[in-house]
């Protein structure tokens, strides 16, 4: 049938134009910005499972961060009570040598300084020794170390003798005890360095899987989008040719008229 009033030919070829125009639209969308996913129509459930990822993955490298950061005030504690194990050294030699006249200054003057060096690293006399939780996430969410299993180091603390004029095997065995006492701190904050730095290599790793199972679903296939995109051209100008075609039918009419 011949018809002017309604061009069927010519209203399937802009149906399907409108189609091939959305979808070019929608391929240049995702080559653009590089995701799949743009909106929540492209894929809702894909959209929650992706956010979850991303929002793990948030979690997990703030806490990577926070474990960092406790790793250093560690490192900093360890690096005193280090200089506190070289002074202990020092104390040794002088309560070893047995020169009370030469020695007995210097030896307290570095139970002064074992005290404002433990005061420092937040071990001294006045301190409080508790324990330290750290914030990493996943389903163990947090590590701890735990100050309250070692010792304070300042000198009162290691039990150090005050000079050089006790009997010189005493200040000795004292230095000994003060050194075990040390030692036992010492254990403490290597121990947590290591919990924390294993703690922090699971993380990351966790950080890096969690990351890939996002990009699955998030993230677009350039090399499909690319072929996609060809796709949606040659499509689209097939349909504008097809309209072409289809609107110029009714002219045939025309000729009926002419005759």
């Amino acid at each position: 049938m011949l018809s002017i009033q309604t061009n069927y030919a010519s209203m399937v070829a802009q149906n399907n134009f409108n189609t091939n125009s959305d979808f070019q639209t929608k391929t240049i969308g995702r080559i653009t910005s590089g995701y799949k996913i743009n909106s929540s129509a492209d894929d809702s459930a894909g959209l929650v499972a992706a956010n979850l990822e991303r929002s793990q993955v948030a979690e997990l490298t703030q806490g990577v961060s926070n474990a960092q950061t406790a790793v250093s005030n560690l490192q900093v504690i360890d690096g005193g009570l280090n200089n506190i194990s070289l002074i202990l050294d020092r104390l040794k030699t002088l309560a070893t040598a047995g020169d009370t006249t030469q020695g007995n200054a210097e030896y307290k003057d570095l139970l002064g300084e074992i005290d404002r060096q433990a005061t420092n690293i937040g071990l001294g006399s006045a301190s409080t020794l508790a324990a330290q939780t750290v914030y990493i996430g996943g389903s163990s969410a947090t590590e701890t170390v735990d100050f309250t299993a070692g010792s304070k180091v300042d000198s009162a603390s290691l039990g150090l003798s005050t000079d050089l004029t006790a009997t010189q095997s005493t200040v000795i065995a004292n230095i000994n005890s003060a050194i075990t006492t040390l030692g036992t701190t010492q254990g403490v904050v290597g121990s947590g360095e290591n919990k924390l730095n294993y703690a922090i290599q699971l993380a990351n790793s966790q950080i890096t899987n969690i990351s890939a199972a996002e990009s699955d679903i998030r993230d677009a296939d350039m090399a499909k989008e690319a072929a996609n995109l060809t796709k949606a051209q040659v499509l689209q100008q097939a349909s504008v040719a097809a309209m072409a075609q289809a609107n110029t039918a009714p002219q045939a009419v025309l000729a009926l008229l002419k005759s």
